[in-house]
């Protein structure tokens, strides 16, 4: 089977402060050559970072979590990204989120923030890592609306029919193990192609039990599912994960 690479997960949680070594070989064994560490804050960020000099399959991101409405922690993320461009491999995890902030002024804030994330990803040429709860069709039209190129739609939550604009424009919909659990993620898998699907366990959430923690193993779960839901082999389904990891993140996990 090919490497494949867990691109969302939150390995920076303090639930994996005990054995976050163990939890990473694990992972190893299971197939897995790499994970995208994603985080929320400036804290995040930092700890990502240093992780991944302790680590060798962690691969750093850095993002401002959607519900955090604070304009100059955006701005002091957007500087951190700049001068630490060369250890991130995306920006994330960034975007809207509906199901917390539902007034307009409100919104308006998170929109402006997600604004200055897109054009910091086209100047830097790095991936946006996005979180779109409640607000999938609302984030592929402002992703779109500011150009943004290079996009994992991570955990969409929306019918497959907001997600087709987004895929005719080249972005990817990483699976989280929840998958067996969700009948919107199972129609969303069965309705997209799989030259969009990527793979991911937004650990130490969305496994495939929700009272256990999640953790980068599970992606093979992902994996078998989607295998499961579209009716071909595996290998197949990790073949073309893999390519597609490749396609947007390039070859971070010797793909």
């Amino acid at each position: 089977m090919p490497i494949i690479v867990d691109t969302h997960t939150h390995i920076c949680d303090s639930s994996f402060d005990a054995d976050r070594g163990e939890v990473l070989n694990k992972a190893a064994e299971a197939g897995v050559g790499a994970v995208i560490a994603v985080g929320e804050n400036i804290s995040d960020a930092r700890l990502n970072i240093e992780l991944a000099a302790k680590h060798s399959m962690i691969r750093p991101a850095a993002g401002l979590y959607p519900t955090i409405l604070d304009l100059e922690q955006a701005e002091e993320m957007l500087s951190f990204i700049r001068r630490e461009r060369s250890k991130l491999v995306a920006i994330g995890e960034v975007g809207l989120d509906f199901w917390v902030v539902k007034e307009e002024p409100q919104k308006e804030i998170q929109k402006e923030i997600l604004k200055g994330f897109i054009k910091l990803s086209k100047e830097l040429d790095l991936p946006l890592n996005i979180h779109s709860r409640s607000a999938g069709r609302h984030a592929v039209a402002f992703l779109l609306e500011y150009g943004a190129t290079r996009v994992q739609m991570h955990a969409f939550d929306a019918k497959a029919s907001a997600a087709l604009p987004a895929v005719e424009a080249g972005f990817f919909f990483s699976i989280p193990p929840s998958v067996v659990r969700s009948r919107q993620k199972q129609r969303l898998v069965k309705q997209l192609p799989l030259s969009c699907l990527l793979v991911e366990t937004d650990s130490p959430v969305l496994g495939p039990d929700p009272k256990q923690r999640n953790e980068p193993a599970n992606v093979t779960i992902s994996i078998k599912a989607i295998a499961e839901l579209k009716g071909i082999v595996e290998d197949a389904v990790a073949e073309a994960v893999c390519e597609n990891t490749f396609c947007l993140y390039g070859n971070i996990a010797n793909c």
